[in-house]
C-alpha cells in the first residue's frame, strides 16, 4: 500500500512537472516582451530591511538618482529597503524605473516607485535572475544579505564562464565589503589557487555615487551597450 501511494505521488509529481513549463514559458515571454522595450539599464541590489533612515537607503538612492541622469534606467527586485530607495532615486531623476517583483514571505511587497507599465511579478527566481542578467548594462550591489550575494556571485561566474558578455560589478561599501573581498583574494585565490587574479578584474569597490558613475563611463568608453547574451 505504502509502495503504491508513493508511486502515485510520483506520477502526479511528473504530471505537474510538465505543466509547469508553459507556466515558466509564459513568465519568459512576458519579461523578454517588455524588458526589451526599455533600454540600457543597471541593477541595484541590496536589502530589503534596510530603512529609509540608514546611510546605505539614502546613497542607493542617490546612486540611482545618477545613473538615471547619465542616462540609463534602474532596475531594482521591486521591494523594499535598498529596492525601494533605487527605484525611488530613479523616480526623482525622472528616470525609468523597473521593479521585477517576486512573492516571498516576510519581506516582499511592491514599493511606490516602479513606473506603473514596468512592475513586472514572477513567480519562479531563475526567471527573475535571467531579466537582471540579460537587461542590465551593469550592477550596483549595496549592503544586502543571502539574496544580494547569491545574485552578486552568479553574475561574476556568468562573466567569468564567458556566459554572457562581460559588465560591471560594482560593490558599494568598503566597511561592508572588505572582509569579503579579503576572504576571496587570501584564500580563494592566494592558498587554493581556486580562482584566477584577472577575476577579481571583474570588481570594483567604491564608496560615493561620483565612483559608480566613473565605472560605469569608463567602461562604456570601451563597450558598447546591449542586451547581454
Amino acid at each position: 500500500m505504502i509502495k503504491e501511494q508513493r508511486s502515485k505521488g510520483w506520477n502526479e509529481k511528473k504530471t505537474n512537472d510538465s505543466w509547469a513549463i508553459f507556466k515558466i514559458m509564459g513568465e519568459f515571454v512576458n519579461g523578454f516582451e517588455k524588458m526589451s522595450a526599455i533600454g540600457p539599464c543597471v541593477s541595484i541590489f541590496g536589502s530589503a530591511r534596510t530603512k529609509p533612515d540608514h546611510k546605505y537607503y539614502q546613497l542607493a538612492q542617490n546612486i540611482a538618482t545618477r545613473i538615471v541622469n547619465a542616462g540609463y534606467g534602474v532596475i531594482t527586485g521591486g521591494g523594499p529597503g535598498i529596492m525601494e530607495a533605487g527605484n525611488k532615486g530613479a523616480h526623482i531623476g525622472g528616470g525609468t524605473s523597473v521593479g521585477l517583483n517576486i512573492d516571498l514571505p516576510f519581506e516582499q511587497h511592491d514599493n511606490p516607485y516602479i513606473d506603473s507599465d514596468k512592475s513586472l511579478d514572477f513567480d519562479y527566481f531563475f526567471v527573475r535572475k535571467v531579466m537582471f542578467v540579460k537587461y542590465s548594462q551593469g550592477f550596483v550591489v549595496m549592503p544586502g544579505g543571502f539574496g544580494t550575494l547569491d545574485e552578486l556571485f552568479e553574475a561574476i561566474t556568468l562573466i567569468q564562464t564567458n556566459k554572457i558578455d562581460k559588465f560591471p560589478i560594482i560593490l558599494v561599501g568598503t566597511d561592508f565589503w572588505k572582509d569579503l573581498i579579503g576572504w576571496v583574494k587570501n584564500t580563494l585565490l592566494d592558498q587554493f589557487q581556486n580562482i584566477s587574479a584577472k577575476d577579481l578584474d571583474l570588481i570594483h569597490l567604491v564608496d560615493t555615487e561620483e565612483e559608480v558613475i566613473d565605472v560605469l563611463d569608463r567602461f562604456y568608453e570601451e563597450y558598447k551597450l546591449s542586451p547581454n547574451f
